[in-house]
């Protein structure tokens, strides 16, 4: 059987991946009395007189709540808050297994942003994080700045956020296997929408610059982070019509291709000592690779199948190859990057996530590498010490 039918049959003979588990006994009548009536109303005394006391007395202290609507799973696109709830439940056997956080799936049946933000904002008292999930772009964006806003708990996209941490760390790594900077490097990216747009902006933050020149934005002389993203219509540039009623297509329209290169994909691709793949399988040919500059890193990161197979890009020339898939080296996936930003976030009852704090797990996972090769750019997940890294970068982050 292939890994589909494999996956098929596990979530059959299980009927899902999760389970409530209790943590205290409950054998007989005084265990009973304490974990329900009448014990249980003392701690609710105290809640109601002090609500922080949620944290001391309740789940709040190590919970997070995994949210979709289901508009934008996987590589799979708009399959409904249901046919969400698989890689929900798997999300949450994550947080459990990694970094041992409570968490529970939520899927919100509705494409509203206003009754989604209403619906989170309203089931938040039990968690002490929200993680959002699968939520297509640009409604993401409006839908977690909001979120962040109006709440006092860490609020995380991990499509946008995590994959950028864990994108960030796979090419720091890969730029000493291949010589370069940061700096001097194009990059081509396949997607740009949740997660393109925040890899787009990490990678700015880190120093991807046109000649080392700019950063967030061109500089009086033209220059600018010299990424260069492509959605489905081609290059995003300055002044592309199509993009106006877009805003976060036209910031990125703003802060990058300083050149202002128009055309396809293979356009983009043309001499690019990077590409990075968020977008649909099968998108790039083993010729797009072929043109990029030599010793070219490639990461075509979209799932279940990636814009081009490992072993076609590196037959076609690439130096350093890294896939979203667990069947080949190097996959850069947000579970190297999630369980530890919520472990740390909780441990110091953090009210946000920061940019500082992104950027920080990204500079630990790539040390978690103490000597990348070809073949190992990012940890493997299940090493020592992976998540405890990126808490305790979180964690410092606090501190300073």
């Amino acid at each position: 059987m292939d890994v589909f039918e494999q996956s098929l049959q596990l979530h059959e003979s299980h009927h899902g991946k999760i389970a409530m588990q209790s943590k205290v006994p409950l054998k007989n009548h005084s265990d009973l009395s304490l974990a329900y009536t009448p014990g249980v109303a003392e701690p609710c005394r105290r809640i109601a007189a002090n609500p922080q006391d949620l944290y001391r007395y309740t789940m709040k202290s190590n919970s997070v709540a995994v949210i979709t609507d289901g508009s934008s799973v996987l590589g799979l696109g708009d399959i409904g808050a249901a046919a969400g709830l698989p890689v929900m439940e798997g999300k949450c056997l994550l947080f459990k297994e990694f970094a041992n956080i409570d968490a529970f799936p939520v899927c919100i049946d509705t494409r509203d942003t206003e009754e989604f933000i209403s619906v989170v904002k309203k089931i938040t008292v039990p968690y002490g994080g929200i993680n959002l999930e699968d939520i297509a772009a640009p409604r993401c964006f409006e839908i977690e700045e909001r979120l962040k806003k109006e709440l006092t708990i860490p609020v995380f996209h991990d499509d946008q956020h995590g994959t950028a941490i864990v994108a960030l760390a796979a090419l720091i790594n890969a730029l000493k296997v291949t010589g370069r900077t940061i700096g001097a490097c194009k990059i081509a990216m396949s997607g740009a929408g949740a997660a393109g747009t925040s890899i787009a902006k990490l990678l700015m933050k880190h120093g991807a610059a046109n000649g080392g020149q700019g950063h967030a934005r061109k500089d009086a002389q033209g220059h600018g982070p010299n990424i260069i993203l492509c959605d489905r219509h081609g290059t995003i540039f300055e002044g592309r019509e199509d993009l106006a009623g877009n805003p976060a297509k036209m910031q990125l329209a703003q802060e990058t291709n300083p050149e202002r290169i128009k055309g396809s994909l293979a356009d983009a691709m043309k001499g690019a000592d990077v590409f990075i793949g968020v977008s649909s399988g099968n998108l790039v040919t083993p010729e797009m690779v072929k043109s990029m500059a030599p010793k070219a890193i490639v990461f075509a990161m979209a799932n279940p199948e990636p814009e081009i197979m490992p072993d076609l890009a590196k037959a076609a020339g690439a130096a350093v190859v890294g896939t979203g898939r667990s069947d080949f080296p190097n996959q850069i996936n947000n579970v190297l990057a999630f369980p530890g930003i919520f472990r740390g976030a909780l441990d110091i009852r953090a009210k946000a996530i920061t940019e500082e704090m992104c950027f920080a797990a990204a500079l630990a996972l790539s040390a978690c590498v103490k000597e990348p090769s070809t073949e190992k750019i990012v940890p493997d997940i299940f090493d020592a010490g992976v998540t405890e890294a990126v808490a305790d970068a979180v964690r410092k982050c606090e501190s300073r």
